[in-house]
């Protein structure tokens, strides 16, 4: 199998050559002491774990009844749930933005929604669940439901066998699930250059950087973006 590790490797240096290069090419460093480029990283982390955290609240018990319990449309439901992963990114900006103002009862919240920080939450979680979601309903597949019939009979409520039997069993796929969530939502910027431009996150800038000044006024940001994504990630998988 050695042409497996040729095509391992070239898959490595594919995305490690330019991550090298932009790194120890970042360009004037000072840029990131900018107020705005402060403000971007503190809206575009705070949004991505909110996010993340309601996914979390919304996928553990969605991700339980689609793993343990068969039901009318239940294959709908998951075509639907996995559909924000197909979706062009401007698509789903225009389908939120079209909900929001083609539905008169959503007429008082939009000033909370469009330009506004709970417009990104909400974005980053709509394109960001189905990787949680998947994650944590996969996770519960792999357990044996022989385990909670165990402990019904020694007598352990539902909500115990819950939190204290299967979600430590599942503790990997939480915490690769809400790595996904949370990556997708902050690398979001098609649907956030329609809902909610400002505040502007960290990819919104970039772009609007690269637009108006050219490659070397966008790299410094990249890279410190890149650099927080990947001490995140380092964390987060020694904890796991």
């Amino acid at each position: 199998m050695k042409v497996g590790y040729v095509t391992l490797l070239a898959l490595t240096l594919f995305i490690l050559l330019p991550l090298l290069y932009l790194i120890t090419n970042p360009g004037d460093l000072s840029q990131l002491n900018d107020h705005e480029v402060i403000n971007a990283f503190k809206t575009t982390i705070l949004a991505g774990i909110i996010a993340t955290i309601i996914g979390l609240i919304l996928s553990l018990p969605s991700g339980y009844i689609l793993a343990r319990k068969d039901f009318r449309f239940k294959s709908f439901v998951e075509a639907i749930l996995d559909l924000p992963m197909a979706i062009p990114h401007s698509v789903i900006g225009i389908m939120l933005l079209s909900f929001i103002y083609g539905i008169s009862f959503f007429d008082w919240l939009r000033e909370y929604i469009v330009d506004n920080f709970w417009g990104i939450v909400i974005v980053y979680l709509f394109v960001g669940l189905p990787f949680l979601i998947n994650s944590i309903r996969d996770g519960f597949i792999l357990i044996d439901e022989e385990i909670e019939n165990v402990a019904k009979t020694l007598g352990a409520s539902e909500f115990r066998i819950f939190f204290d039997i299967l979600l430590p069993l599942i503790k990997n796929n939480i915490i690769s699930g809400s790595i996904l969530c949370f990556a997708r939502g902050v690398s979001e910027v098609g649907a956030i250059l329609i809902i909610a431009y400002y505040p502007k996150t960290v990819p919104i800038l970039i772009l609007e950087r690269f637009l108006s000044f050219g490659l070397l006024a966008s790299k410094p940001i990249s890279v410190a973006m890149v650099i927080v994504c990947l001490i995140l990630f380092t964390v987060l998988r020694r904890v796991k």
